[in-house]
């Protein structure tokens, strides 16, 4: 019967430190991605910085795969608007999954000291 406890407790642990590392690893992910989504900001941002600061009538070209269109000053500007407010939303979006993952973490966490604490109780009564 003690032999039934211990395997039980042994896959409960084995279940919750698989479940721990896919969560560190998607927190890892999550972190990846607003870093990068941060940065593709940041260069949008520099970007409208850069061409709002050009006479309204200049030759403006939007790269789009290998090839550069020309396009009006206007449509540059919306174009960045648009990503920097996608990235945002983005962020926003991750971090909210962040803070998700790492209550699942946490509960996690507790879980694997509770199993722990149910062995020691068992160890000392038995």
């Amino acid at each position: 019967m003690a032999k039934e406890s211990d395997e039980e407790l042994i896959k409960a642990f084995s279940q919750l430190h698989e479940k721990m590392f896919d969560t560190t690893q998607k927190l890892k992910l999550a972190d990846l991605q607003i870093d990068k989504l941060k940065r593709s900001k940041q260069l949008a941002e520099l970007t409208m910085k850069e061409v709002t600061s050009y006479p309204k009538n200049t030759k403006t070209y939007e790269s789009v795969g290998r090839m550069f269109l020309l396009d009006d000053m206007d449509s540059i500007k919306a174009g960045l608007e648009k990503r920097m407010k996608n990235a945002d939303e983005k962020v926003k979006t991750l971090e909210n999954n962040k803070t998700y993952f790492q209550q699942n973490l946490k509960e996690c966490g507790n879980n694997v000291r509770e199993l722990l604490q149910q062995r020691q109780n068992k160890d000392t009564s038995g």
